[in-house]
């Protein structure tokens, strides 16, 4: 069985940012030379979440508006969290939108449904993230 690890990061401009990264989990797909297993892909950062969806623009507003909604970032004084920052609806954000994803590799590419995609979601931005990529099959 082979076994492959990468850490990927990510310092996005804004707050909050939606990131496609499913071409760089390709990549590593492919440098895994894994045909048939699984792929892990998890945020290793409690304000910032992966997670399969469509790629569209207009869904992706959606996302934010309704997280938004969720989770309000203002007033900072209505979460007990914010005592020493200024992030607690960024945790709430990425509890909703989850923390990993698991696809299956069938002949050496990630086997998804029609227009699935991975994303790297980031609720509190503008400074360094980590993401981790674990490969396992043969």
């Amino acid at each position: 069985m082979k076994s492959y690890r990468k850490e990927m990061w990510f310092e996005t401009k804004n707050r909050r940012e939606l990131i496609n990264i499913t071409p760089d989990i390709e990549e590593c797909v492919g440098e895994s030379g894994v045909k048939e297993g699984l792929l892990l892909c998890n945020a290793m950062h409690i304000t910032s979440s992966v997670f399969i969806n469509d790629d569209e623009s207009g869904l992706h507003h959606d996302f934010e508006v309704w997280l938004e909604k969720l989770a309000p970032e203002h007033p900072y004084s209505q979460y007990r969290h914010n005592g020493y920052e200024d992030n607690a609806d960024a945790h709430l954000k990425r509890t909703i939108m989850g923390r990993e994803v698991v696809v299956a590799i069938t002949g050496g590419k990630l086997d998804f449904g029609p227009w699935e995609q991975i994303f790297y979601g980031e609720f509190d931005g503008k400074r360094r993230k980590r993401l981790l990529v674990k490969i396992i099959g043969e």
